[in-house]
């Protein structure tokens, strides 16, 4: 199928234009405002209002800056070096999933050190809304014809402008359902059963690992990096490796020290 005519300006005034990459930043950071701010009014906690308003708006920058330094380091170090001004100059695109969770595990830390929260504690609450901002990002990539797939010949397969002329898989949507829709209901349903302190957080980290590396086999590798290791693994890939290694590790950590705890 032909790729749906999609403007990627949502709104256009005058010589303003808002698009709709930059809406679903939006949508993914009021959604988990608005679920936090929830959270801290129904339960019985030291959270204020407040701290919300504050570990958001830290979370924000820490997806920002984190993204674009990633970004440049972790697929575009070359050309950063010759051009360091590249790195400001975000509406020529270049976002890095990997740099952000790292810039936002900075932003926690210091909200974490600021109001006095346990730091896992802290992870534990973004990690549950993470998904949403994940999904959301991921439909500004299908609308902005970017990051698409390999070529298929499955009969959803899309033509995507300046993919050539052959369909492709639609990756982006593979990755809205399995990081957007399946990871916050994975975690959704996990949380309920009281998992104790950093489990929540680990699980996040764990799924995406696992679920990017799967959708990987169906994504274009960055062009100008091609596969990096073995002939088939792509950067993403390596870059999932050490997330599902730390999941796993801190998923155990968590437990055991829970168990521990429960026996003094």
């Amino acid at each position: 199928m032909d790729f749906p005519n999609i403007d990627p300006v949502a709104i256009a005034l005058g010589p303003v234009q808002i698009h709709w990459y930059g809406l679903m930043y939006m949508v993914g950071f009021l959604s988990a405002w608005w679920l936090i701010r929830r959270w801290a009014q129904k339960t019985n906690n030291s959270w204020t209002l407040q701290q919300v308003d504050d570990l958001i708006f830290y979370c924000a920058l820490g997806v920002i800056l984190g993204g674009r330094l990633g970004y440049l380091f972790f697929y575009n170090f070359s050309a950063f070096l010759q051009d360091p001004l590249m790195i400001v100059r975000l509406w020529e695109g270049g976002m890095s999933f990997h740099g952000g969770i790292l810039g936002v595990a900075a932003a926690m830390y210091i909200f974490a050190r600021k109001t006095g929260h346990e730091f896992l504690a802290v992870a534990d609450r973004v990690a549950l809304v993470t998904p949403i901002g994940l999904g959301a990002g991921r439909i500004g990539n299908f609308i902005n014809a970017e990051l698409w797939g390999r070529t298929t010949d499955v009969s959803w397969g899309v033509v995507f402008p300046n993919g050539g002329p052959l369909p492709r898989h639609p990756s982006q949507l593979y990755e809205f359902a399995l990081e957007g829709v399946l990871l916050f209901v994975c975690l959704l349903i996990y949380s309920k059963r009281n998992p104790p302190t950093g489990a929540l957080a680990a699980t996040l980290v764990l799924l995406y690992g696992m679920f990017r590396f799967f959708v990987e086999f169906f994504r274009m590798p960055d062009q100008h990096l091609g596969f990096v290791a073995f002939d088939w693994m792509t950067k993403g890939q390596v870059l999932c490796l050490p997330m599902i290694a730390i999941g796993i590790a801190v998923l155990v950590w968590s437990y055991r020290r829970n168990h521990v705890a429960a026996e003094v």
